[in-house]
């Protein structure tokens, strides 16, 4: 549910996958699903026109599903959750449904434990790879009292100051809530785009400013590692996007409301959203790197000790081998992966299954037979 860059790749993934019998493409905009399914030229993969935010089309579309795969922007795919527990569906998704955890996520959860339902949440790269790449490195210590995610990108298109490589949306809806940090064994929260920071990404993306937003991992990360003191989500923003983010909330245009304009109501982020390239129609024009690194620190035979695991790919790269865009490719396959898991026999539990909870060296052997290595090395203490 949901067809732009990322829940294509992933899709191309799943059409691939043995257990896959049937696969329904379903979106309001149809042209990139039918695109793909002129590609893969597979009877078993179709195409429906349908609206994930309406309650009745959901149902519909998921009464003879197994699995659901949530890839819209991450604040509508709460409904495509709430069915799925309703009609007895697994779900996987891309970005969790809620600003963080609390009462409706511990609601969602206990929904789909009684439902039976495995609701996969946050397997995209961010969260999803990302998590696992801590879990991964975690398993090397005594102790883990630091985690950090760092997000880099030197993504260029000749011609535009301003486009996203994913869901508009769901870049300017980051760029306008308070950013989350974990410190000190608990959630507080920074005034949106307030906190930055120069990070020095492997080469050869190199040193970037990057701002900390409101992301899953840093919510996530605590309930898995019980002595975690200090977590953080960190990513490059344009300055280009960094002046219009902070222009636009001054006249109120990111705000969630709807404004009432000549008796129809509209939401403010959906207008400037379409205003902007899809990112269905750039891949073959962006170039520069996508990367992403994670730190964890904390303790070893007596010893502080960090390390540092990271993969990137080149936007040239993703569209000469996958015809996408490289922040789409790691998304779309971080979905790919968790949800094959689940088909595979994998995931066992119900309710609300975090990254953290997957299998990690299974998922990194998945991750690299996909085209994405992870690297690790060891940083000074």
């Amino acid at each position: 549910m949901g067809c732009g860059v990322c829940g294509l790749v992933c899709a191309e993934h799943l059409a691939k996958h043995p257990k896959v019998d049937r696969l329904i493409l379903a979106d309001r905009r149809t042209e990139g699903a039918r695109a793909l399914t002129a590609r893969l030229s597979s009877t078993r993969v179709s195409v429906r026109e349908a609206d994930g935010t309406d309650p009745a089309a959901l149902r519909a579309l998921l009464k003879h599903a197994d699995l659901v795969v949530a890839a819209m922007p991450w604040r509508l795919n709460r409904l495509v959750l709430e069915i799925a527990a309703q009609v007895g569906v697994d779900y996987v998704d891309f970005g969790m449904p809620f600003d963080g955890t609390g009462p409706e996520f511990d609601a969602a959860d206990k929904l789909c434990r009684d439902a039976g339902v495995s609701a996969l949440v946050g397997m995209g790269m961010e969260p999803g790879i990302s998590d696992v790449f801590a879990m991964h490195a975690a398993a090397s210590f005594d102790r883990v009292v630091e985690v950090h995610v760092y997000d880099g990108d030197t993504a260029s298109v000749e011609g535009l100051e301003l486009f996203s490589t994913w869901s508009p949306v769901d870049l300017l809806d980051e760029m306008s809530v308070p950013a989350a940090v974990f410190e000190d064994g608990k959630i507080r929260f920074l005034p949106p785009m307030s906190a930055k920071q120069t990070y020095a990404f492997p080469e050869p993306v190199g040193p970037l400013t990057v701002y900390k937003t409101n992301h899953d991992e840093t919510y996530f990360l605590p309930m898995a590692l019980p002595a975690l003191r200090r977590a953080s989500f960190n990513i490059f923003i344009d300055s280009a996007w960094v002046d219009a983010a902070a222009t636009l909330r001054r006249l109120g245009l990111l705000r969630k409301e709807p404004l009432d304009v000549r008796g129809t109501p509209v939401h403010p982020l959906d207008v400037i959203a379409a205003a902007l390239p899809m990112p269905t129609i750039l891949a073959d024009r962006i170039r520069g790197i996508a990367s992403f690194a994670v730190e964890v620190a904390g303790e070893k035979d007596g010893r502080s000790v960090r390390r540092r695991v990271w993969t990137s790919m080149s936007y040239a790269d993703a569209h000469r081998l996958h015809g996408t865009n490289a922040t789409a490719y790691l998304v779309g396959t971080g979905g790919a992966v968790a949800a094959e898991m689940l088909l595979d026999g994998e995931v066992k539990d119900t309710g609300l299954v975090i990254p953290e909870r997957l299998p990690p060296e299974s998922y990194l052997r998945r991750l690299r037979a996909k085209g994405i290595e992870p690297h690790e090395e060891a940083l000074p203490a």
